[in-house]
């Protein structure tokens, strides 16, 4: 018997972007159009980390993991995340014997912020006319 694919059609290969990384363009009933908003940043506490490195120069692991009110497992896949895509600078080092981990956020992060903001804002500003 043939193993059942419990992604449902979803790409799971590494560099592929899952299903929820992907937010496509679809119709809304009155014909609108939603952008293709950027899956990488789209996530809760990836937008998280990224808005909390745009407003500081960077942020310890420690300070993210409280600022989030995250896990330590769920920061490190989140931030790893970023860290693939090229929006997140990650630093490691001892302090005398204890490891530090902190994270800037890099110019190709920062733009990518700005235009999911703008994008979101466009979003927003839509759905009010409508209102």
């Amino acid at each position: 018997m043939a193993s059942r694919n419990l992604n449902h059609g979803q790409e799971t290969g590494r560099g592929e972007r899952s299903r929820n990384e992907r937010v496509s363009r679809q119709k809304n009933p009155e014909g609108a159009i939603a952008p293709d908003l950027d899956g990488v940043i789209h996530e809760r506490i990836r937008l998280g980390i990224v808005s909390a490195l745009a407003v500081n120069e960077s942020l310890s692991f420690t300070d993210l993991r409280r600022t989030l009110d995250t896990t330590d497992g769920n920061l490190s896949v989140h931030a790893r995340r970023l860290e693939e895509a090229g929006y997140v600078e990650c630093k490691k080092y001892f302090e005398g014997r204890v490891p530090r981990t902190e994270f800037r956020l890099t110019s190709r992060g920062r733009k990518a912020l700005e235009q999911y903001l703008s994008e979101m804002e466009a979003i927003i500003e839509a759905t009010r006319k409508r209102l």
